[in-house]
């Protein structure tokens, strides 16, 4: 059994993502905290963000916090805001874009191991 874990939001450290412009990431809890099966992560778009067409190996479970942007998953755009949630298939192509004035949020939970971007 894993031991519990509590950490406090000013211990998350934010990077940006290489991949895409305007988007960074923090990991809430994940195998590096001792978490045995998911990471959750929080990201950020910045107004103006563009996240490219993309897949990752592993499925992604997703809750908006804030904002207003746009999600396309297999071709299809959503328009997303704080309360929606979205669930992206392992392999999916899917990409972001934040058109608004105000920044966007959104929780990701993934299973824990390689979440690799690769760009399509």
């Amino acid at each position: 059994m894993a031991d519990p874990i509590v950490r406090n939001g000013d211990e998350v450290e934010y990077e940006a993502v290489g991949a895409a412009e305007g988007m960074a990431k923090g990991v809430l809890i994940g195998d590096e905290q001792g978490a045995p099966n998911f990471a959750i992560r929080r990201f950020t778009l910045e107004p103006g963000a563009e996240v490219p067409e993309h897949t990752n190996e592993v499925e992604h479970e997703q809750y908006v916090l804030e904002g207003e942007y746009t999600v396309g998953i297999e071709g299809e755009e959503y328009e997303v805001s704080a309360g929606d949630s979205l669930l992206i298939p392992a392999g999916a192509v899917h990409w972001y874009r934040n058109e608004s004035d105000e920044s966007g949020a959104f929780l990701c939970a993934v299973p824990n191991g390689d979440d690799e971007i690769n760009l399509v």
